[in-house]
């Protein structure tokens, strides 16, 4: 297959306005490669990169598709960071229509990109393909949140939303269970009353968590703990839940 003939400036660091984002690290742009071929533009290798594990199969896998491979040493250390990031898939950004059917985990106003990178990456491992965040948020396509994800980004439906509102209107009746603090009901007690397939899981902000009313939409939760501390991190929190909810329903992932 020829390779794609795609009109680009010449790459520079990350910006939010660009119509396109960068897979950083061979597994991540493996992943794109192999979940969103059709948003693939280029493919960029280091010049070191020759006899790593995974090149071989990462340029063979973009010649199959017909997307350019090229050596661009500076622009991955612009793109990354970094002086070690052997290779970058460059991607279109994309939005994606949830399915209302299926369980769903939706992020409100999440600020750190790590923390919203290891949830998609363990949603996906936990069986939910559909997440929802909700502005104003991490950005998605970041490279540091789509490195954070192993790539996990491009196997998931993903959609950012205005509101949590504009988010409820489009997904119709479900159950929702956002995770707060100050829930009266704890998350063991809510699943003895049965897990819906169709199920949102709200979490809030690092900081600040999700905001009271939330208390008033579906069957708020807390996640018991000793007072030692007086928080999880978010990402922990969201695994724990997903696991939670993943074995109540008998762990089919």
């Amino acid at each position: 297959m020829p390779a794609r003939e795609n009109r680009m400036p010449s790459l520079s660091g990350y910006r939010t306005d660009l119509d396109y984002s960068y897979a950083p690290g061979i597994f991540p742009s493996m992943e794109c490669l192999l979940a969103r071929p059709d948003c693939v533009r280029r493919v960029l290798l280091h010049s070191g990169a020759v006899g790593r594990e995974g090149i071989e199969k990462l340029t063979a896998r973009a010649r199959e598709i017909g997307v350019r491979v090229e050596e661009a040493d500076r622009a991955l250390a612009r793109i990354s960071g970094k002086e070690n990031c052997y290779a970058a898939a460059v991607f279109g950004k994309f939005s994606d229509r949830l399915d209302p059917d299926e369980p769903q985990v939706l992020l409100h106003q999440p600020g750190d990109s790590g923390n919203v990178g290891t949830i998609l990456r363990t949603a996906l491992g936990l069986g939910v393909r559909d997440v929802a965040l909700v502005r104003p948020c991490v950005d998605l396509f970041d490279p540091r949140t789509v490195r954070a994800s192993m790539g996990s980004l491009f196997r998931l439906r993903v959609r950012v939303y205005d509101s949590f509102e504009a988010y409820r209107e489009e997904m119709g009746d479900r159950m929702y269970y956002p995770f707060m603090l100050d829930a009266s009901v704890p998350l063991g007690e809510a699943l003895e009353k049965g897990v819906p397939r169709r199920r949102t899981l709200i979490f809030g902000n690092e900081g600040r968590g999700l905001p009271p009313e939330f208390s008033k939409v579906g069957q708020p939760v807390r996640i018991p703990s000793n007072d030692l501390v007086d928080s999880l991190n978010l990402a922990i929190a969201a695994g724990i839940g997903l696991y939670a909810f993943l074995d109540k329903e008998g762990g089919k992932a």
